[in-house]
Formats: structure tokens, sequence, C-alpha cells
């Protein structure tokens, strides 16, 4: 597979956030937020609708620009060069309907420089092995249900093997097992070193996740691993809601890990 190289110092975070805002039109949704993230993790983003989680990945994948502020990925500013080692599953699917599953995954793997045909053969089967459509191959995206179609997603973001994924609420409208199966996946995918950006609203996303931010009203509330979120409420029984609930009510400042 052809990919696009860039020179990187080991030293520097996966991404990047310093004093990030952005407005729609009057409507202020982020709000001078900072953040690090360690390279070869799983840091999720979570809130209720409304905090800013999908503007904050759309602003990091270049969608959006940041009216202030500024972002590194992989130690470079976002650019036509770091498209190529990102991976993006929106949370409303940019699916070509008319157009098969397999049709659809080999588009944007051919949109990432996938020029090996022989390669891309290969690697497509595997991504759709791995969201379990491999069956569907040559369904029609129209005729397929919600879940379905995220799991095609799931297969199109990370075709090409990006080392930096990110992915908006990517287990919606699936079952358990698959959900299940998705979040093995992900585990694996860092040991090897990708990192994983997930914004969810759902508790068990973020047990999942190495790290997590609490986010509401654009800004990041808390910060840590589970366990020390958790932790952070003084009660041996927290669960991570409780402590979203503490940080919230208790406006107590950031934990950084």
């Amino acid at each position: 597979m052809q990919t696009t190289t860039l020179k990187n110092d080991s030293d520097d975070p996966a991404v990047l956030i310093d004093n990030l805002s952005f407005r729609y039109d009057s409507r202020k949704v982020l709000d001078g937020l900072s953040l690090q993230v360690p390279k070869g993790i799983s840091f999720g983003l979570l809130g209720a609708n409304g905090a800013g989680k999908t503007t904050l990945i759309r602003l990091l994948v270049g969608l959006l620009k940041p009216k202030l502020g500024n972002i590194r990925l992989l130690g470079q500013k976002p650019s036509r060069k770091t498209a190529y080692l990102i991976g993006y599953m929106p949370q409303l699917h940019s699916l070509y309907s008319e157009l098969s599953v397999i049709q659809n995954v080999d588009f944007f793997a051919r949109i990432y420089r996938m020029n090996d045909g022989a390669e891309r053969k290969q690697r497509i089967e595997e991504v759709l092995k791995i969201a379990d459509m491999w069956a569907h191959s040559d369904d029609a995206i129209v005729n397929l249900s919600g879940g379905m179609k995220q799991r095609v997603s799931l297969a199109c973001a990370i075709v090409h093997n990006p080392p930096l994924l990110f992915l908006d609420e990517p287990t919606v409208g699936l079952d358990p097992e698959l959900r299940a199966s998705f979040w093995d996946y992900f585990s694996e995918l860092t040991k090897q070193g990708t990192t994983l950006i997930i914004s969810s609203h759902t508790m068990d996303d973020a047990a999942h996740c190495d790290c997590l931010a609490f986010m509401r009203d654009g800004k990041i509330i808390a910060q840590g691993t589970p366990l020390e979120l958790k932790q952070s409420t003084g009660h041996d029984d927290a669960t991570l809601e409780d402590a979203f609930l503490f940080f919230v009510r208790s406006g107590k400042g950031k934990i950084n890990v």
C-alpha cells in the first residue's frame, strides 16, 4: 500500500489542542479547550448531546476551521498530508447509497491511495469481515439497516490502516454482541500503536476507553482514566455516571492524567 509518511518526533502526542474555540454564528460551541492525547491509547470524549464532541472531531479532521486556537496531529498542523494518516467514522454515515458495500469500501480505499489492486482487495475483505459485513458485500447501501451502515462506515474508516482514528458515536445501533466485538478490535488497534479518539454519550463505551475527557458546554470539566474519575468522587462504589454528575454539580477543576 502506498502511504504518506510524515517526519514526526516520537515524543509528540497524537493530538495536541491549545485554547481551541469555535462558534456557529453567535452560539459558542467550544470555549478555550486544551487537550493532549498520547499515542497508542483509546481516548473517549464523553458528554451529552450538544456538549461539543462532534464539533471538536470535525475540527480535528479538518471539516471545520477553528476561530481561535491551534491543533497538531502527530506533531503536524492539519493538512492534506495528515489527512491520509487519519481515519474518520462520522456520526451520520457518508456512504454512497446506490453503490454496494464493497464498492463503497473500495472507493474510500482508493481515496486513501491504496493503489496496489491485490493488496487493496485483500484489505477490503479483511475489514468487511471485521465489521461482519462480508456476507453483505454485494448489497446496496440503500437496502441496509442503520446498524449495518454503521458497520460499513467503520470498514471505510479503517481500510487504510491509519495511525490516528476518529470515531463519532461508533457503536450506535449495534447489538451487544457486535458492540463487544468492535471494542475487542479497538483494543487490538491500540496494542498495535493506533490512537483512537472516540466520542460517546454512553457510559458503556466510556468504560472501555483508556482515558476520558468529560465535556459540557464546549469545555472539558474533567480528565483522567475511568478509575481515577470514579475515585475522585470519594465513593468506592461510584460509577462513571456518578463521576460525571459529580463534576457537573461541583464545578471541580480538571483531573489530568
